[in-house]
């Protein structure tokens, strides 16, 4: 990647609305994680919506499945919760062919929020981080402008796992350094992961951590668009 980019970190909720030019907006644990493998699995595109209720009113007029939380709790109504090993254990035979509404505290709430404003919003998380950079190093015309929105716990406080993400995906559009066994030192150490870790809540799978922390393991970036007034995020492959 010898191609450089012009980077703007920002974080939370607030960075999501000062977003500039291209949004990478993420969320490692456990949203945009989730979101690429429900991709992965076959789903042909997710909707992302900021209000459970609309969630629950689109699955029930488009034949589509909910899948997300408030307050890290599946919504009562939805399909899943916000669970990358329990959408891998769901399976293709949920996925494949059908349209999801994704709504998350953090992830697609920031994401809903940077549209307003970003010309375009990519989904950041560590699995598809390679595959996201490079869509960015191959956009044409190359943006003015990325901006990194680590989104943290609920978009309110700023976590590692979110922005080490950030810092990789810095490194590299613009070769800024990044010492990903550090990173990981932190990341398992805070809460964030922990309170997987500790098995002591049902709605934190503790192999939930060992999916999202998994690096590039997807050949494709997750770009959304409005469409009809809805922010839909489709599986644009990147091939290495």
């Amino acid at each position: 990647m010898g191609t450089t980019l012009p980077v703007l970190r920002k974080s939370l909720l607030s960075g999501a609305r000062d977003a500039e030019g291209i949004a990478v907006v993420i969320d490692v644990l456990r949203a945009f994680s989730s979101a690429a493998f429900m991709m992965h699995l076959g789903a042909h595109k997710i909707v992302l919506v900021a209000d459970p209720e609309e969630a629950l009113r689109f699955k029930a007029e488009r034949d589509a499945l909910a899948v997300g939380e408030v307050g890290g709790q599946m919504v009562s109504g939805f399909d899943l919760g916000n669970s990358p090993s329990r959408i891998l254990t769901a399976g293709r035979d949920l996925f494949a062919g059908r349209v999801v509404a994704q709504r998350t505290s953090a992830g697609v709430t920031g994401a809903v929020t940077a549209a307003r404003r970003a010309d375009q919003v990519l989904l950041g998380s560590y699995v598809t981080a390679r595959a996201t950079a490079r869509y960015l190093l191959g956009h044409s015309p190359p943006p003015d402008t990325v901006t990194l929105v680590a989104m943290g716990n609920g978009g309110q406080a700023c976590t590692p796992d979110d922005e080490a993400c950030a810092s990789y995906l810095e490194h590299m559009l613009t070769g800024a350094p990044y010492d990903h066994t550090a990173a990981l030192r932190r990341i398992v150490k805070h809460e964030c992961t922990q309170k997987f870790l500790r098995g002591d809540q049902a709605h934190y799978p503790p192999a939930d951590p060992v999916y999202c922390l998994q690096r590039d393991l997807f050949d494709f970036a997750l770009v959304a668009q409005l469409e009809e007034g809805l922010l839909v995020a489709r599986r644009i492959d990147v091939p290495g």
